[in-house]
């Protein structure tokens, strides 16, 4: 008699996650911002942003560059003196968050919020808000709550289109 032990058949590789690498972006990297958001543009989760302001706000975002060089997300981060708003500190406006299709899922959009998030710590900002029309659940899973808009800088509040229904979240520490 022949007896033959089963082998576990092998687990599927997952495919590796392309790596990336977060950098400050530069001003030569304003089309490449424009062009993240462009889908995100089309479906009305963002606001169609000229092409200069990217240049000139450059400073503000946060990529994430894939090996090749190519971007695969990005974040702004808007930061407001303590008197622009209610917040009791200077506070930050978290923007034009994006992360390429084929990038969702893949820990992109989670790798740029932390690093936002240590960067808002490191700048002493004691509120950061966001307004989404999406679900937020990424916001949500590090923190973040519905507010009112009302604390948040006036600027900022006084930026925001009600038709667009965004929903504020907010995080203080």
């Amino acid at each position: 008699m022949i007896t033959v032990t089963p082998r576990s058949a092998p687990l599927p590789q997952e495919p590796r996650a392309t790596a990336f690498r977060l950098r400050p972006a530069r001003e030569e990297d304003a089309a490449a911002l424009a062009a993240l958001a462009r889908p995100f543009v089309r479906s009305g989760a963002l606001r169609e942003r000229p092409l200069a302001l990217y240049a000139a706000r450059a400073a503000d975002f946060l990529v994430a560059e894939a090996p090749g060089g190519s971007l695969e997300g990005c974040v702004g981060l808007r930061e407001y003196p303590a008197d622009a708003g209610e917040a009791g500190g200077p506070a930050g406006i978290l923007y034009n968050f994006c992360v390429a299709g084929h990038r969702q899922g893949h820990g992109v959009g989670a790798g740029l919020l932390r690093a936002t998030l240590a960067r808002a710590r490191a700048r002493s900002l004691g509120a950061l808000f966001t307004a989404t029309t999406g679900d937020g659940g990424l916001f949500l899973r590090y923190g973040f709550t519905a507010a009112a808009a009302r604390p948040a800088p006036r600027p900022w509040v006084q930026s925001l289109d009600p038709r667009r229904n965004a929903r504020v979240l907010a995080l203080t520490w």
